[in-house]
């Protein structure tokens, strides 16, 4: 192979792999979502005290806690739109002032029948002006069922809130903020994330109810 051949058989084999590698990328931006990747460089100067607070979150994430992922930039996050159990529009703005553990579950989904009761102890042991656990059906279709899956798993103490149009799932996913079921976001009573975690987790535990307490300030 002489020196020219040899040049452009190197040339075309970095395109290539510049193409694979640009290929790879657009493949993640296809499954999780462009804002994955971007992982939020905005900074909304709102939010920014919910920054300061993630802080002092962050050394309660571990143990039980570990998955959760503290917010390192501020983060409004969009105009979340539920109903309760009447079936009254909601929004964020319903918990201004107060600390939310915005959760998103459905009847299909087999880790969140484990996690509703740690949910529901935590709400038990915690909810009240300063803080409240908001577990938000996204079943599409039958709007019972989801009701008497609760009284099933026990739950008591969790007020009912549903999205039968999943769309607060898709608003959160274009953020980067929800990946699959369950999907939990620790939200400041601006309507700012101070962490999320995607999965379930242990709410009961003494890790969760140090964390949350630190999050309200207790």
């Amino acid at each position: 192979m002489t020196g020219s051949q040899s040049s452009f058989a190197k040339k075309r084999l970095a395109i290539v792999l510049a193409g694979g590698i640009a290929g790879v990328i657009v493949g993640l931006a296809g499954v999780y979502g462009i804002a994955t990747l971007t992982r939020n460089v905005g900074d909304d100067a709102d939010c920014r005290p919910a920054v300061e607070l993630a802080k002092n979150v962050a050394p309660f994430a571990r143990g039980e806690m570990a998955a959760v992922n503290v917010a390192k930039n501020p983060l409004k996050l969009p105009a979340l739109t539920f109903q309760d159990a009447a079936g009254k529009p909601l929004t964020l703005d319903h918990w201004r002032g107060r600390v939310m553990l915005l959760n998103l579950w459905a009847t299909w989904c087999v880790p969140c029948r484990k996690e509703m009761p740690a949910l529901d102890a935590l709400e038990q042991q915690l909810g009240g002006p300063g803080f409240e656990v908001v577990a938000v059906n996204i079943d599409t279709r039958d709007g019972d069922k989801p009701k008497a899956w609760l009284k099933e798993v026990g739950v008591q103490k969790l007020a009912y809130y549903a999205d039968p149009t999943a769309r607060t799932f898709q608003d959160l996913k274009a953020i980067g903020r929800a990946f699959g079921m369950p999907t939990t976001l620790l939200i400041d009573g601006q309507g700012c994330e101070i962490g999320t975690i995607a999965g379930p987790a242990e709410w009961a535990s003494e890790d969760a109810i140090k964390l949350i307490k630190a999050a309200v300030g207790s």
